[in-house]
C-alpha cells in the first residue's frame, strides 16, 4: 500500500515543527528517514498513526485522500507504528501484549490456548526464542522492542513505521529485524524505518528521505547515496570526523573491581578504571555491562566480591552513597530512569545537588537557574529557556541534560550506558568531544555501548562481558571488531 503525505504543516506554540514536509513511500519498500534530533521525523509519524492532527496537508493511501484523527482509525486503515517511547503494558504477558485489541475468544472467554498457540507460532516467524506467558516487565528493553514490533505484526499492519527500532539491539538482535524486514518487504509491506545509524541504512534501505529542520531536504535511491552526502544534509555541513579521540595518558586507579558477583547475573567480574581514562564495555545484550554499573552505582545488590574506589574499599548500599563518594550514573534509558519528563530543565539539572542550591533549609530557584544555564552553554544545549520542559527537548539535549546534572558535581567516576543512543550524528560528535573534555580534565570513565565502532573509536581500553563474566580486554591499539566479537561470544 502506497502511503503519501503531502505539504505536512504541524506547529507547537509558533514553533514550526513541519514546513510543508510531502513524503512518499512504496509498498514492497524500505524508505528511510532520517535528520538530526527536532528535524521532525517523530511528528511526521504520530500524524501518520493519527496520535497527532496536522495543522494543513493531506495523507493519501493508494492515492485516496483519509482522515486520520485518531490512532484507531489509522491502526483500521492498517498503520502501525513503532515509536521510541514503547507502548507495551509491563504487568501483562507477551502474548497478550500482541493481541490486546483481537484477543480470541470461545464465547464470552478469551481462548488461552489459541492465544498462546498464535503467539508462538508468530515469534517463531520471528525467530524470537521467547515465552508467550512471560511477563513483559521481566523482559530487558531490547526484547520489549522485538515484542513491540512482534504486536504490530500480529495486527496485520500493511504499513510499518519504526521509529529508531534498533536502539536498544545489539548486533546480533539487528540482524534479528533486519531479516524480519526483509520478510515484510518480500510480503509487499510498505516500510518506513527512521534511525540515526547511517550504518543500517545503507544497509536495509531502498531510498533515503532526508529531514532538516522541519523540511525535506532530499530523497534519493540508495544507490545515489552516500553516508557522507547524507550527513551533509541532515546538518547542513560536513563532519570531519566520526569519532574524535584526544589521547590522553591514564592517571592512578580510580576504581577498581575485584571477583564481583550479584544474585542476578555478575559471575566474578574484574576490571579497573583510571583518572582520565575512557573504558569501553562492549558485549551483547544480557551480557551484564548494565548490571555491572548498576552494582558499582549501588543499584543493584552485590553478592561478594570487592570494590576500592581510589584505593580504598567501597561497598555502596543504595545510589547515595555513590553520588556522595564521586560517582555519576547516565542509565541507558534517559527517559525512564535519567529525567522527570515534567519537571523544568533546571529542576532536573539540580536533582542529585539540591544541599549546594539550598539556603536555610529552602531551594533558591535563582542559584539553581544560573547553574544549569553555565552547563547550557558550555554543554550546547539548544533550548529556549530553563524553565522549558524536560520532554519538549531533542533526544540530543535531554541526554545532555542528564549528563549536567552529573557534570554539577564535578565527578570522579562517570558511568555512561549508551550515552548516545537515539542521538542523531551531530550531537553523538558535541558528546565525544565532551567526553575528551571530561577525561582530559582527570575524570574516569567507564562507557556501555552496543554500537561496536563508537566503543573501538571512543575507548582509551575496551573489557568485554559474556553472560556475566569477563571474556576479553584490549588496548585501544590492538582492539578490533572482530576480536571484540570474538570475545563477545566467548
Amino acid at each position: 500500500m502506497t502511503v503519501e503525505l503531502l505539504d505536512i504543516r504541524k506547529s507547537f506554540g509558533g514553533v514550526h515543527a513541519l514546513r510543508g514536509v510531502s513524503f512518499r513511500a512504496e509498498a514492497g519498500e524500505v524508505t528511510a528517514l532520517v535528520g538530526e534530533n527536532g528535524a521532525g521525523k517523530s511528528t511526521l509519524l504520530k500524524i501518520l498513526s493519527g496520535a497527532l492532527t496536522a495543522d494543513a496537508g493531506d495523507v493519501r493511501l493508494e492515492g485516496r485522500p483519509v482522515s486520520l484523527h485518531t490512532p484507531t482509525v489509522a491502526q483500521r486503515a492498517g498503520i502501525a507504528i513503532i515509536h521510541q517511547e514503547l507502548s507495551l503494558l509491563p504487568d501483562l504477558s507477551i502474548a497478550e501484549n500482541m493481541y490486546l485489541t483481537r484477543l480470541p475468544m470461545r464465547g464470552p472467554l478469551v481462548d488461552w490456548g489459541r492465544l498462546r498457540a498464535d503467539s508462538r507460532r508468530l515469534l517463531a516467524r520471528q525467530e524470537l526464542r521467547l515465552d508467550p506467558s512471560t511477563r513483559v516487565a521481566r523482559l530487558s528493553l531490547a526484547r520489549q522492542q522485538l515484542v513491540e514490533i512482534a504486536r504490530a505484526i500480529a495486527q496485520d499492519a500493511r504499513i510499518l513505521a519504526m521509529d529508531e527500532p534498533t536502539a536498544p539491539l545489539a548486533d546480533e538482535e539487528v540482524q534479528t529485524l533486519f531479516r524480519l524486514i526483509r520478510q515484510l518487504r518480500g510480503r509487499g509491506v510498505t516500510l518506513i524505518f527512521v534511525s540515526h545509524r547511517l550504518d543500517e541504512v545503507f544497509e536495509i534501505a531502498d531510498r533515503i528521505t532526508v529531514l532538516r529542520d522541519g523540511q525535506v531536504v532530499r530523497t534519493l535511491a540508495r544507490s545515489e547515496a552516500s553516508p557522507e552526502l547524507v550527513v551533509q544534509m541532515m546538518v547542513g555541513r560536513t563532519i570531519q570526523e566520526q569519532f574524535p579521540k584526544v589521547a590522553q595518558v591514564p592517571g592512578d586507579l580510580v576504581l577498581e573491581v575485584r571477583n564481583l558477583y550479584t544474585k542476578e547475573l555478575l559471575r566474578g567480574v574484574s576490571l579497573t578504571v583510571r583518572r582520565g581514562e575512557i573504558v569501553g564495555l562492549a558485549g551483547l545484550v544480557g551480557a551484564g555491562r548494565t548490571e555491572l554499573a548498576r552494582a558499582i552505582f549501588g543499584a543493584d545488590r552485590i553478592e561478594r566480591g570487592t570494590l576500592l574506589l581510589d584505593g580504598k574499599p567501597y561497598r555502596p548500599r543504595h545510589p547515595g552513597d555513590a553520588v556522595r563518594l564521586g560517582i555519576g550514573y547516565v542509565p541507558e534509558d534517559r527517559k525512564r530512569s535519567g529525567l522527570l519528563l515534567n519537571f523544568r530543565l533546571f529542576s532536573n539539572h539540580t536533582l542529585a545537588s539540591l544541599k549546594k542550591f539550598a539556603r536555610g533549609g529552602r531551594l533558591v530557584q535563582r542559584l539553581e537557574v544560573r547553574a544549569f544555564q553555565r552547563w547550557m552553554q558550555e554543554l550546547s544545549i539548544h533550548a529556549r529557556s530553563a524553565h522549558q520542559q524536560a520532554a519538549s527537548l531533542s533526544g540530543g539535549n535531554q541526554q545532555k541534560v542528564v549528563l549536567s546534572k552529573w557534570l554539577e558535581l564535578s565527578p570522579r567516576l562517570l558511568i555512561l550506558d549508551e550515552p548516545t543512543r537515539g542521538v542523531d550524528v551531530g550531537a553523538k560528535v558535541e558528546l565525544y568531544e565532551i567526553m575528551n573534555r571530561l577525561a582530559a580534565s582527570g575524570t574516569a570513565i567507564l562507557m556501555i555501548s552496543s554500537d561496536l565502532p563508537e566503543v573501538l573509536g571512543v575507548s582509551d581500553r575496551l573489557v568485554v562481558m559474556h553472560e556475566g563474566r569477563v571474556t576479553g580486554e584490549f588496548e585501544r591499539a590492538q582492539a578490533t571488531k572482530e576480536r571484540v566479537m570474538a570475545a563477545a561470544i566467548a
